[in-house]
């Protein structure tokens, strides 16, 4: 029913704006970022769906690589894959033209405001390639997530490093947008590097806070692929013992 509300909305607005849909960029097979495809593809029969063929993509027409950039009317957007809750999952990066227009991620699943997708075809050692894609953008950058999780992700966040000040700034300003229920998006990669406990496996603030310690002989990437597991492994737990809904296990 929520798939074809959005759906329904979508169609009005386009034929109010009197726009036809060019191309859909799916992130990945997950029927809530991917099950409207084949429905607006009957619609506008010159849709093009973009996707990698390493996910089963409804529709998909234009299966992309790594790296590629991709062209609708005078938009540039360069998808990168990024695995780990997906094996197909890809991030869409919208050129910007700064410094008047900052660059847009669109980012699935990979990540949200000071979240992860959780790990479903993937290692922690996978997901982390995948999040420092994210990291090496630029800190102007505007995050899109596919989801709105940013209360209980911050909560989460505030519970791993409860002595950051970044964490409950940002938690103060979502909770005053939630309350007048407003969206939480966009926030920017240069924030959520300071509040995202995903994002700041290299952090020794982090590290302290965790209680986890790098080994004499451990290799740096291996020693923050344990971190990234140790922060995915808290969250499971918080989420079991506060009674959230799975949907929040990200």
């Amino acid at each position: 029913a929520i798939l074809l509300s959005v759906l329904k909305s979508l169609t009005t607005h386009l034929e109010q704006e009197g726009a036809t849909l060019e191309a859909i960029l799916t992130t990945h097979k997950h029927w809530d970022h991917s099950g409207g495809n084949k429905v607006l593809k009957k619609i506008y029969k010159s849709c093009r769906v973009y996707g990698t063929s390493r996910d089963n993509i409804p529709g998909l027409t234009n299966p992309i690589l790594d790296k590629e950039t991709i062209k609708v009317g005078n938009l540039r957007f360069h998808a990168f894959l990024t695995p780990g809750h997906t094996v197909g999952h890809v991030i869409y990066v919208l050129e910007g033209n700064l410094p008047s227009i900052p660059a847009c991620l669109f980012s699935g699943d990979l990540i949200f405001l000071s979240g992860c997708g959780r790990i479903f075809e993937g290692s922690s050692s996978l997901m982390l390639s995948s999040l420092d894609i994210v990291a090496a953008l630029g800190d102007e950058t505007l995050l899109w997530p596919g989801h709105e999780y940013a209360q209980d992700n911050l909560m989460f966040a505030a519970s791993v490093e409860p002595n950051n000040p970044a964490i409950f700034n940002k938690l103060d300003w979502v909770l005053h947008q939630r309350h007048e229920k407003h969206c939480t998006c966009p926030s920017t990669i240069g924030e959520e590097k300071e509040y995202n406990p995903f994002l700041r496996t290299h952090s020794s603030d982090l590290h302290e806070a965790l209680g986890v310690e790098r080994q004499l002989d451990e290799d740096w990437t291996c020693f923050r692929s344990r971190v990234l597991e140790e922060i995915t492994k808290n969250k499971h737990t918080a989420v079991k013992v506060q009674g959230m809904p799975k949907v929040y296990c990200t």
